[in-house]
């Protein structure tokens, strides 16, 4: 009885981490916090703890979701960890999002749950890859960049370039304005889309000074 119990819980234990380790590969090949080894540790220990849940309950006694209960604010504890706020902008939300979603597969399969297990990780993959990629092509993605606007020194772009940015409605921080070798040098950044991005080079290549953007952050980075 005892070495049909241990295979039992090796086997959910094996798949706990093979669950976890497959939405971990995800985040490792988009560079992302929180791999392959993190979700597969996570996704194992949540199984883990909730089969010691159940085992104790039945040996000694007691509630037997007491254990398996603390998992929650632990993971919400590690989630934390992965949020950083970076240059007034804050990232890591999803990483920390698919934390705790995976340390719910790893209780599910920690309670015997198998299919329920396997078919939240095939969901997480897909909102993970599949929306992560309709949001990348349609531009909602919202990212910190860099606007690098060289004019002659006789120009006028400050004030140009002030309206062009107020009519589109996109609101700017940090602006600069230097003298250069080659001209008028005006600096600013902005939280845009891949389309407002576009729109803004487009507005200030029609006034025929050079423009550059640069990324400097992605704001709630899948």
């Amino acid at each position: 009885m005892l070495h049909d119990l241990s295979s039992y819980a090796i086997a959910k234990l094996l798949l706990a981490a093979v669950l976890g380790g497959v939405v971990g590969l995800e985040r490792e090949l988009s560079h992302k916090p929180a791999g392959i080894r993190t979700n597969m540790l996570i996704c194992l220990g949540s199984a883990l703890f909730t089969l010691i849940s159940y085992e104790m309950a039945s040996t000694v006694g007691g509630d037997h979701t007491r254990i398996a209960a603390q998992i929650i604010p632990g993971i919400g504890f590690l989630g934390a960890g992965v949020v950083i706020r970076e240059k007034g902008t804050i990232i890591g939300i999803t990483s920390a999002a698919t934390i705790f979603v995976v340390a719910s597969i790893g209780m599910s399969v920690g309670a015997g749950l198998y299919v329920t297990g396997v078919f939240t990780t095939l969901l997480l993959l897909s909102s993970l890859v599949v929306i992560g990629n309709i949001e990348q092509r349609v531009g909602l993605h919202m990212r910190l960049l860099n606007f690098r606007i060289t004019a002659a020194p006789d120009s006028d772009i400050v004030a140009r370039a002030h309206q062009i940015v107020e009519t589109a409605g996109i609101h700017t921080r940090r602006w600069h304005t230097y003298k250069t070798d080659e001209g008028l040098l005006v600096e600013f950044e902005a939280e845009i889309t891949v389309p407002q991005e576009r729109d803004l080079v487009t507005r200030f290549g029609a006034l025929k000074v050079r423009c550059e953007v640069r990324p400097i952050a992605a704001i709630n980075p899948l």
